[in-house]
C-alpha cells in the first residue's frame, strides 16, 4: 500500500494553524508567568520556619509531581463544578498549567536557594540590608542565575504540555489540528505540520531564553 501525500488540501487552513500557534504561545506564556510566581512563593514556603507552611508546600509539590497532568486538568475542569466552581476551558487550562508549572519550578528554585552559601546571608545582614533586600539581591538573583538553564528547560516543557489541555476543550494548536482532521481526514499530513510547528515554537522559546540569559544573567555567580 502506497500512501499519497496531499498537503495541498490543507492550504486553506494555514490561518487556523497560525491561530493555533498564537493561542499555544499565549497559553504557555500565561502559565509560565503565573507558574514562576507560584514556584517562588512555594520555594519560600518550603524554606519557611513555619511548619504548617512547609507541610502545605510539600503537600502541593508532591501532589502535582506524582499525579498525571491530564488527571489534574480533568479535576479542575470537571471536578471543581461539583463544589460550585465552574471554569471556562481556557481558564481551567491556565489554572491547571500554572499549578503544574509552579510545582516543578518550586523544586528547581529551592535547589538554587540551597546553593547560596550561608555566609552570603550573614554578609547581607551585616551590611544592614532589610530582609526583602537580602532576599532580592543576595538570594533570589544569584539563585536564578544558577538555576536558569534548568528553569528554562522546564518552561519549554510547559509549552509542550499545553497540547494536553485540548482534552478539556481548550483551544490551542492540537485542538485546532483535531478539528481540521475531522473535516479533511488527512491525519498524517496534519500531525506532520503540527509536529513541525511545535518544534519551531520550542526552538523559538529556546532562543528567547538564551537571549534573556545573555542579557540578564551574564554576571558571575560568585
Amino acid at each position: 500500500m502506497t500512501y499519497q501525500f496531499d498537503f495541498a488540501v490543507l492550504a486553506p487552513y494555514w490561518l487556523q494553524f497560525l491561530r493555533g500557534c498564537g493561542l499555544t504561545i499565549l497559553l504557555a506564556s500565561c502559565a509560565i508567568a503565573i507558574g514562576l510566581v507560584i514556584g517562588i512563593l512555594t520555594a519560600l514556603a518550603k524554606k519557611s520556619s513555619s511548619r504548617p507552611l512547609r507541610l502545605a508546600a510539600e503537600a502541593y509539590i508532591e501532589l502535582i509531581r506524582n499525579t498525571p497532568f491530564l488527571v489534574q486538568a480533568f479535576f479542575i475542569f470537571f471536578g471543581l463544578p461539583t463544589l460550585g466552581l465552574s471554569l471556562q476551558p481556557w481558564s481551567a487550562a491556565i489554572v491547571a498549567l500554572s499549578l503544574n508549572c509552579g510545582a516543578f519550578a518550586a523544586e528547581v528554585i529551592r535547589g538554587g536557594i540551597d546553593a547560596i552559601p550561608r555566609g552570603q546571608f550573614e554578609a547581607g545582614t551585616a551590611l544592614g540590608l532589610a530582609r526583602m533586600q537580602i532576599f532580592r539581591y543576595v538570594v533570589l538573583k544569584p539563585a536564578l542565575r544558577i538555576i536558569y538553564p534548568a528553569l528554562s528547560g522546564q518552561f519549554i516543557l510547559a509549552l509542550l504540555t499545553t497540547s494536553i489541555v485540548s482534552s478539556i476543550s481548550a483551544e490551542e494548536l492540537t485542538a485546532i489540528a483535531q478539528s481540521i482532521d475531522t473535516v479533511t481526514f488527512r491525519s498524517f499530513e496534519i500531525y506532520i505540520i503540527a509536529t513541525a510547528l511545535y518544534l519551531a515554537m520550542s526552538i523559538a522559546f529556546a532562543f528567547l531564553f538564551k537571549a534573556i540569559d545573555r542579557t540578564y544573567f551574564s554576571y558571575p555567580v560568585k
